[in-house]
Parts: C-alpha cells; structure tokens; sequence
C-alpha cells in the first residue's frame, strides 16, 4: 500500500504538488529563522566576551575581587610566563593578555597648553602583533571613522566624541595621565592614528585602544598584565567546554599551592561567573527559545490548516471509495500514510534548501552596519547564522507532525459518513 501511495503523490501532482510546497516553504523558513534568532543572540553574548570577560578568564585572586574597579596594582606579574603555562594547558585556546585602565585625557593646543581634559576608559591589546585577532574582536577597521589604524608603537586610537569634544585630529598627540601598578604617578604621550565608534554611548564618551606593549610602560607594568582572556576555538560561546577548562586549571593551582591561599595565585572564571552574565545568558536563552517556540508554533498552525483543508476537499473520493465497500479504517490509515509522505518530502526539500543558505550566512554574515551608524547599543554590525544539532532537523517538526495532525483531524469525518447517502451525494 506504502508503495502506491507513494507512487500516486509523484504521479499525481495536482493533489500532492501544492502540499508538498507549502510545507517545504515551512520548513525553509523554519531552519532559517532558528538559525537567524540563535545567531544574532550568540553574536551579542560574543561581542561582551570579546570586549571585556573573554570565555575564559585568568586573573589573581585579588583582582578577581575587585575586577569591576580594574585593579592593576593586582596584576599577574609573571604574563609571559603564564600564557606559556596556559598554551601548553590548553593549546586550543587563544590566550591573549588585556589591561583594562581609567585615566585622565590632556589634550594640547597649537602652543602645547592644556586645551581640555576628560576622563577616559581603555584597554591594552596586542593591537601590532602579526597573527594578533584582537583587532577583529573588537571590529576596530569596521568602526574607523577617520585615520587609519595604528601601525607603530606610542600610536592609538579614540573615539570619535572625545575627539570632537576637544577638536583634536588624527595626527596629533595627547597626554594619557594615570597612576603605576606600584601607585605612583605615570604619564605618558601618545599619537591618535585614528577615531572610532563603537556604538554604545557609554564608550563612545571616552575610549581609548592602544598596543599591550604601550599600556605596560605607561602604567609602568613591564612584564605584568591585569587580564589574561581566553577564547575557545567555537564560534559561539561553549559553556560546558569552559567550565570544564576553568575546572581543569583551578583544580591543578590548587593542587600546585598544596591549599595554601595566596591572593596573587592565578585564578581561572568563565563568561558565566562574571558580573550579570549569568543572567543574561539565562535570559537570552529564554527570549531566544519563545521567539522559536512561537515561530514554529504559527508555522505549525498553517500546515496543520492546510493539511486539514486538503483532507476535506477529498470527501467526495472517500464518499466514492466507501460506495465501493473500501474499509474505513483503510482509508483513514492511508489518508495518514500519505500525509506522513507528503510531510516528508516536503520537509526534507525545504531543509536541503534551507541547509546551503544557512551556512553560507553563517561563513560571510550579513553586513548590518549602515544600518547601525546612530545605534545607542553595542551590538554586532555583521550577523550570522549559528548552526546548532538542532538546525538539521527542526523543520522536520512543524512538515511532519502538523500535516499528519491535520489530515489525522479532517479524516475523522470518514467515520461520519453513512453508505446511505453515499449514492444521493454522488448523484448531486
């Protein structure tokens, strides 16, 4: 019987052809949205993790109690010596060194007085290294907006506010005053190579990005670092992986300081473990999973209506075939047996369909800048998809399940049909 049924979709496409569509467009837009929704929800958390927690993070015990305030009179002292150590810990992981600072910002007139100053935020990164990807984690050729990107040591860049604000251009220089792991005075000039923007108002007041190596002179923390971030090779951010990792690390500093404490001992924490994070991966799992829930939802509700409205533009050949003494439960088995079909192809062309248009968008991304350039919010100006187990077989869900639940509902009216007035029916 499967064999016929199956021999009477391909055949008759009248009755299976626009069935057979629509589900496909279901499943299509089904896969992509997931995939879409999960993409620009990792893309946020990533970009918080490529700016300031890293997914993983190694620092003292003492910074760690204090991180929020960017205590680098904490910092680890040995850098070097560490990431070597985490290298050969966990090779697959980039390991990269960070100072985070707050300062104060003089910037010169023509005659070299003080023309204004303002508070600042920064970060040291390896912004010159060859095979260095902190550029592109903080998307810095993308944000350019005048200038060019540093190229030598003692060049940075800052935000386009805080150079309108002083009216000061690329090309010029500027006095970065703040104090010294040890708690002394430091002052130290810089050249701006260029502005940028970010974004999120809060940065955009005053940031400034400059190489590692410029940051450790200038807050005198030769060989030191106040952060070391690790980024795991998956592109969105691997929760069980980290923790693992974290575990792993503590577990042999434990091991190594034989439980003694020592507020200078390296300390490993995930994304997760930091300010708010927990909350908002908690919550952006949520939003993500109802925004699915609902999509697949509808998607599911318009199939189980076409369904439903195919099964009961067929009552007349069911009237014909029960006047013809066929069993109703026969027919009822194969009314499903062919939606069960009709479902699958139809599911199993929109996902072959869906699959290349996904991972093509997860590779490339989609370019969201233009439309970001007065955005009040830090978020990723190139969106990908995020391909998870659960994109190959999610649209299975609503071409299946709801084209055999509405032809399973229209069919029931095959039991209400009495033989007596099969013959008054096919007369009209």
């Amino acid at each position: 019987m499967k064999k016929f049924l199956l021999k009477g979709i391909l055949k008759d496409r009248g009755r299976s052809l626009l069935p057979i569509i629509v589900v496909a467009t279901g499943s299509l837009l089904t896969v992509f949205l997931y995939s879409w929704l999960t993409g620009v929800m990792g893309e946020s958390i990533e970009m918080n993790a490529n700016f300031n927690t890293g997914e993983v993070k190694v620092m003292t015990k003492a910074y760690a109690k204090e991180a929020e305030q960017f205590p680098n009179d904490l910092a680890i002292l040995d850098a070097e010596s560490l990431i070597t150590q985490l290298r050969e810990f966990e090779p697959t992981v980039d390991w990269v060194k960070r100072i985070r600072f707050g300062a104060l910002a003089d910037f010169p007139d023509s005659l070299g007085e003080t023309r204004g100053q303002g508070p600042v935020i920064g970060w040291g990164i390896d912004l010159l290294g060859s095979n260095s990807k902190e550029p592109q984690r903080f998307n810095l050729q993308s944000s350019l907006v005048r200038g060019v990107m540093p190229s030598k040591e003692g060049e940075v860049l800052i935000t386009e506010e805080l150079a309108k604000k002083f009216s000061i251009n690329p090309g010029e220089s500027f006095t970065l005053f703040g104090s010294t792991m040890e708690g002394g005075f430091a002052f130290y000039n810089l050249t701006i190579s260029g502005t940028i923007i970010f974004g999120a108002t809060g940065i955009d007041r005053g940031a400034v990005i400059m190489d590692i190596n410029d940051a450790q002179r200038a807050f005198g923390m030769e060989g030191a670092t106040g952060e070391i971030l690790g980024f795991l090779p998956d592109r969105y951010f691997n929760i069980e992986g980290a923790e693992e990792i974290k575990t792993r690390f503590n577990a042999l500093n434990l091991e190594a300081s034989n439980g003694e404490s020592d507020e200078f001992a390296p300390v490993m924490i995930t994304l997760r473990d930091q300010s708010g994070m927990a909350e908002m991966l908690d919550y952006t799992g949520a939003v993500s999973g109802l925004m699915i829930f609902i999509f697949v939802s509808a998607m599911a509700i318009v199939l189980w209506n076409g369904g439903l409205l195919g099964g009961l533009r067929r009552y007349t050949e069911f009237g014909v075939r029960l006047a013809m003494g066929e069993d109703k439960g026969h027919i009822y088995r194969s009314l499903l047996y062919e939606a069960l079909m009709i479902g699958t192809i139809g599911s199993v062309i929109g996902v072959a369909i869906a699959l290349p248009v996904v991972f093509y968008i997860n590779v490339h991304g989609i370019d969201l800048g233009g439309m970001m350039q007065n955005a009040t919010m830090m978020m990723p100006t190139v969106v990908r998809t995020h391909i998870t187990p659960t994109t190959y077989y999610i649209g299975f869900i609503p071409g299946i399940f709801s084209m055999v639940l509405g032809n399973a509902l229209a069919g029931i009216g095959i039991y209400k049909r009495q033989t007596s007035k099969l013959f008054n029916e096919l007369e009209v």
